[in-house]
């Protein structure tokens, strides 16, 4: 039972992993992430960017799973999320950062048109797009993560924002 706002607020954000929307994460939603992100930007899977990306979605699967999977079952239902996300990565967002950076990073090499580690906005909201977020939030999203205002965002803006965005509750 979800108890807290906090709590309620960790559980909508659930379903940003729940790509099949069938009710828990497991390590198919991860891969389907990275296939809808490579399909997105035209890169091959077969490619160094595009095998980063899987190998970033895998570690991620595997940091989510060694929090939050309680029953070992390699499915982490809505319930065991919110218990990981409330009791192990609450009081240490840099946790979960770290958990999320291998993906975070190869995403973003995804996202980087010219190669020099940033992402335009435009490319940025195209993300998010791929995550189900609507395109007037994306759009906000993106330019809002650009937290020096010079049009691109790098790795020191997403990675913070993110791991704050699943671990902090305003």
């Amino acid at each position: 039972m979800v108890s807290t706002e906090y709590e309620r607020r960790i559980a909508a954000r659930f379903a940003t992993f729940d790509q099949d929307g069938n009710g828990y994460i497991d390590r198919e939603d991860f891969n389907a992430a990275a296939k809808a992100l490579l399909a997105e930007f035209d890169v091959a899977a077969r490619s160094d960017k595009g095998q980063a990306l899987y190998a970033g979605a895998e570690a991620f699967w595997q940091g989510m799973a060694g929090i939050a999977d309680r029953d070992g079952d390699q499915r982490i239902t809505r319930e065991e999320f919110v218990t990981g996300a409330v009791k192990r990565l609450r009081d240490n967002p840099d946790r979960f950062a770290e958990i999320a950076r291998p993906f975070l990073h190869a995403a973003l090499a995804v996202a980087d048109p010219d190669a020099d580690g940033h992402a335009t906005l435009t490319d940025t909201a195209r993300v998010l797009r791929v995550f189900h977020v609507p395109a007037d939030i994306a759009r906000t999203t993106a330019t809002a993560l650009d937290t020096d205002g010079d049009g691109r965002i790098g790795e020191s803006e997403v990675i913070p924002a993110f791991a704050r965005y699943f671990t902090v509750p305003e």
